[in-house]
């Protein structure tokens, strides 16, 4: 819902000579939304995050002494959190929009209200000042050319799923030769800090981005630091797992004969299966909200992945069919996890540990 004073001569003119200056900030992030129907494909679209968008807007309407204000309140009649967004002119004239967040019920899951908010904060303003942070997915699919004709006719004479597919990589700009040797340094310096395999998929995708940013050279230099530390964690973890598997499985009888020569074979990565356990992974709260029913969620990133496969049920932690949903939709698990400040590793390991399938030792 749009209000203004009851007059914006002022502000309009200077709104104008802003906007004149503005330009759309960088979509640097991914979005994907699913379809519900079986049939249609997911359609992704790039969009700018609320802090580029923040920084252009600031510059160029401060310098029209235009001021930007976000508030939100709750509105009782409607059980709804609203947002109003204020552009405030120094001579006293406001333009303000009115945005509703989510319900009021929303405030028992913080992280949830959140995410809304900041979604609704980047929608308002945007559309307020008049900038475009998202790509557009109503728009027109582009004509037909004849060379598209002759590449769709030479792509259908292929079998299935042999289909040469054509991918636009949005590359970000490379650092100068000091820059990027300062932020080669820098990652190197964390990489000695991590710990743990689960520790270096989290900093990788954390500094995925600033990685490439760096030159050539350097970026080689981050990456055979990082598969360098991911073979030592993955033999160290194998070392251990073989050693305890052997202690476990010597007998007194041949104990003597250890210190004969002997080869171990490589084995497989274990996937425990067990219904019983996924039915009590099920029957728990949810980790975020604590609502039920919940679905047995497999943590993908704790086992290596396999054609087909998911990881081993012991992996598996309750969330309720809303987040569930937007895990999926999210796409980077880690990543989720981490803003959420929840291990699932952690938690997954005490279901495993208190699962009736376990017998109960008195």
């Amino acid at each position: 819902m749009h209000r203004s004073s009851e007059t914006i001569g002022v502000i309009a003119a200077a709104l104008a000579k802003a906007q004149a200056e503005l330009v759309n900030p960088e979509k640097t992030l991914t979005a994907t939304i699913s379809s519900p129907f079986p049939r249609e494909e997911a359609k992704t679209f790039r969009y700018a995050s609320l802090a580029n968008g923040l920084d252009i807007i600031r510059k160029n309407l401060g310098a029209h002494e235009i001021a930007t204000i976000q508030t939100t309140a709750i509105d009782q009649e409607a059980g709804l959190i609203n947002l109003t967004t204020l552009l405030a002119h120094a001579s006293g004239e406001w333009i303000s929009s009115i945005w509703p967040v989510c319900t009021v019920s929303e405030t028992a899951t913080p992280h949830r209200m959140g995410a809304a908010l900041t979604y609704a904060r980047r929608y308002a303003l945007f559309a307020l000042v008049g900038l475009a942070g998202e790509d557009d997915l109503d728009a027109p699919e582009p004509p037909v050319t004849n060379t598209d004709r002759i590449h769709s006719k030479s792509s259908q004479r292929l079998p299935e799923g042999r289909q040469k597919q054509t991918k636009i990589v949005h590359k970000p700009p490379q650092l100068d030769r000091d820059s990027s040797a300062q932020l080669r340094d820098q990652l190197l310096a964390e990489l000695n800090d991590v710990t743990g395999e689960d520790a270096l998929a989290i900093w990788a995708h954390r500094r995925m981005k600033d990685k490439n940013t760096l030159n050539r050279d350097d970026a080689g230099i981050v990456d055979t630091a990082c598969r360098k530390l991911l073979r030592t964690y993955q033999v160290t973890e194998q070392a251990n797992d073989s050693s305890q598997e052997h202690n476990e499985n010597i007998a007194p009888s041949t104990q003597a004969s250890q210190s004969s020569p002997s080869v171990t074979p490589r084995t497989k990565t274990v996937r425990q299966r067990s219904k019983a356990h996924l039915a009590f992974v099920a029957a728990q709260p949810c980790l975020i909200c604590r609502r039920t029913p919940c679905d047995a969620h497999h943590v993908r990133f704790a086992q290596p992945k396999a054609l087909g496969l998911k990881v081993s049920d012991e992996y598996t932690v309750p969330l309720c069919r809303e987040h569930h949903d937007e895990l999926h939709r999210h796409g980077n698990e880690a990543s989720w996890w981490t803003n959420l400040k929840i291990n699932p590793l952690s938690n997954a390991r005490d279901f495993w540990d208190n699962s009736p399938i376990h017998p109960k030792v008195s």
